[in-house]
């Protein structure tokens, strides 16, 4: 029989030759890519990441099977050997494929996190500040200070205030991020300041919490506290200027300013009497008495107490519940039941400032917090 000349197909065998170069470069990609990865994929994933990578690198498992004692080897062997005889193109196709989602995954997470629906606000520091379904939340996020109000805190609180005052949301939120709600006023704040300076930073401190606490006066919406855990000093005397205070039954309310030194802000000494009674609100504000949530509710400082197990998810409903009704009718009538005592707090605000201020640049008051900072430090 004559011999036949083998035609080779020049054609497909470069079109393989691209292919497997590509292949390659995809490969050597996706382990870059995967180093790249924030979040950890999982155990399952990392094993079908780890058998991929043996078989494209060395081919079918060769490896000695391990002792079923050896949980983490066996656990890779079997991932392994489980490819059989998967080509190793094959194997990092699939490879390449198998980052290239995860990365996908990952983005798109990310971009749903940042996305508008969530509506996060820029320029923020020592608060998280969202907008969603309606509701303006405004979060203290210094859990590692258990949320100690800076003055740039103070400031970026005001800031979202006036945000939240301007913008769509029918209701604004308050609450904190981790276990406590705030520890109130960051000490720090009176520290490191020369004495040549103490008048300027007693006034300073007078005026900004003036503005605070005028900008809680004058907020135009419902203005909603959930207060997660234990509150201190500022973050509780300002809850008599919110129209509703939902508690978890860990939370605890304590306004320690003559221990301190220092004397009532936040319209507190006008609003508490008014709420819970002069005896009950001067037990609070001048003898240091710590509230339960259990306490404060009875006393109507607090609207209503939750259990901590299920307290976001039914506060959160209910907000929710809230943030549907009618905007503008709910605006205005919050100010038609603050309208006959705003100048009223205005006028408290001011004159609890200026007895602040007094107080700030005693000796009482530097000595109270000097002997704060040593009981601190020999704790």
């Amino acid at each position: 029989r004559p011999t036949q000349a083998v035609r080779v197909p020049v054609i497909h065998l470069h079109m393989t030759a691209a292919t497997m170069q590509v292949s390659q470069k995809d490969f050597q990609k996706a382990q870059e890519q995967l180093k790249l990865l924030k979040k950890d994929p999982g155990n399952e994933m990392k094993l079908k990441l780890y058998a991929l990578f043996k078989q494209a690198t060395e081919g079918p498992c060769n490896a000695p099977k391990p002792g079923m004692l050896d949980f983490v080897k066996k656990a890779k062997w079997d991932a392994w050997n489980s490819l059989g005889n998967l080509s190793q193109d094959d194997a990092r196709q699939k490879y390449a494929e198998l980052v290239s989602s995860l990365v996908s995954a990952e983005s798109a997470r990310q971009k749903k996190e940042a996305s508008p629906e969530e509506g996060r606000h820029d320029g923020y520091e020592t608060l998280i500040v969202t907008t969603k379904n309606n509701i303006t939340k405004i979060m203290f996020n210094r859990p590692d200070r258990k949320n100690a109000i800076n003055h740039q805190m103070y400031r970026e609180i005001i800031k979202a205030l006036e945000e939240a005052g301007k913008n769509d949301s029918t209701i604004a939120v308050i609450t904190g991020n981790g276990d406590y709600y705030s520890s109130g006023n960051d000490l720090n704040n009176f520290t490191n300041v020369q004495p040549g300076e103490m008048e300027k930073m007693a006034k300073d401190g007078a005026v900004l919490l003036k503005d605070f606490v005028g900008h809680f006066i004058d907020f135009p919406k419902p203005l909603i506290a959930v207060v997660n855990g234990p509150a201190i000093g500022i973050s509780v005397t300002v809850l008599g200027l919110c129209d509703v205070v939902y508690a978890s039954d860990r939370a605890t309310f304590h306004s320690p300013f003559s221990q301190l030194g220092q004397s009532p802000e936040g319209c507190s000494s006008y609003l508490f009497p008014k709420i819970m009674g002069l005896a009950k609100a001067s037990e609070m504000l001048l003898f240091n008495k710590k509230l339960t949530a259990a306490e404060a509710c009875a006393q109507g400082l607090v609207t209503e107490v939750f259990p901590d197990s299920s307290f976001q998810k039914e506060v959160w409903a209910r907000l929710e519940a809230f943030a549907s009704l009618p905007k503008n009718s709910l605006a205005v009538s919050k100010q038609l039941l603050r309208s006959m005592e705003k100048e009223k707090l205005h006028a408290v605000n001011s004159r609890e400032c200026e007895v602040l201020t007094e107080r700030w640049l005693s000796d009482e008051c530097v000595n109270a917090i000097v002997s704060f900072f040593q009981k601190k430090s020999k704790l």
